[in-house]
């Protein structure tokens, strides 16, 4: 997204491309795009790639499936790549591959993050490149998160050694991020944390009413949705 290099070095010799999945039909939300719910105004996959470019990701892809007029109207300003999945139904594995191949060769790693997680911010974006800096001989890093009982559960986004994308390209139509995480515990490096941030995304109706609880904030829809039911 043309960000600059920190003056730390923190990122000058690690280049990172991002896939942002924002092709979701928001079915339990009465078929409207999660990823336009808006927090403060602003719609949720725009938060998304303020976080990202904010934490110097060099390349963003977004794939866009159900709603992708709505959703390319909300950000077709900025500059990164949009992709649309023809076949959205065939799964989020679908959009991951779609976004795999449209970014550019040349990149260290990847990170992959879902558009409809509405408190990820610069700083959980940074700490996730941080781990990965740190993975010794692991090829992912995942954020894994304590919940309320003590155990840890995985969250997103997550970031993995950029040659991981050519193996699953070259690979059987369903392999990708959880399928290969699963079949390979050995390569997976757990960023382990409290940070609810990686866990909390928004599915159902009762997801919106657990964010408004848990963080006194209402997740509101945009007007041309605002009146669609439900049912």
């Amino acid at each position: 997204m043309g960000c600059l290099l920190k003056a730390n070095g923190l990122y000058s010799r690690t280049t990172i491309g991002a896939v942002l999945l924002a092709a979701g039909a928001g079915e339990r939300l009465g078929g409207r795009p999660k990823a336009l719910l808006e927090l403060g105004g602003v719609p949720l996959v725009m938060r998304q790639l303020i976080a990202l470019s904010g934490a110097g990701i060099d390349e963003v892809v977004v794939v866009l499936g159900h709603h992708a007029d709505a959703v390319e109207a909300a950000i077709r300003q900025l500059p990164i790549t949009i992709v649309c999945n023809p076949s959205p139904d065939d799964g989020q594995v679908s959009s991951v591959r779609i976004g795999l191949q449209s970014l550019s060769p040349k990149l260290d790693a990847v990170m992959v993050a879902l558009a409809d997680q509405p408190l990820i911010n610069e700083q959980d974006i940074t700490a996730l490149i941080g781990a990965f800096k740190k993975r010794g001989d692991a090829a992912m890093v995942v954020p894994r998160v304590k919940n309320e009982s003590g155990e840890y559960e995985p969250g997103n986004p997550v970031i993995f050694d950029a040659a991981l994308r050519e193996q699953w390209l070259a690979g059987s139509a369903d392999l990708a991020c959880r399928k290969w995480r699963l079949a390979n515990p050995e390569r997976v490096r757990w960023m382990e944390t409290d940070n609810r941030r990686y866990r909390i995304d928004i599915d159902t109706p009762e997801d919106l009413d657990r964010f408004a609880t848990s963080t006194g904030h209402t997740l509101q829809w945009p007007a041309a949705f605002a009146q669609k039911s439900l049912a």
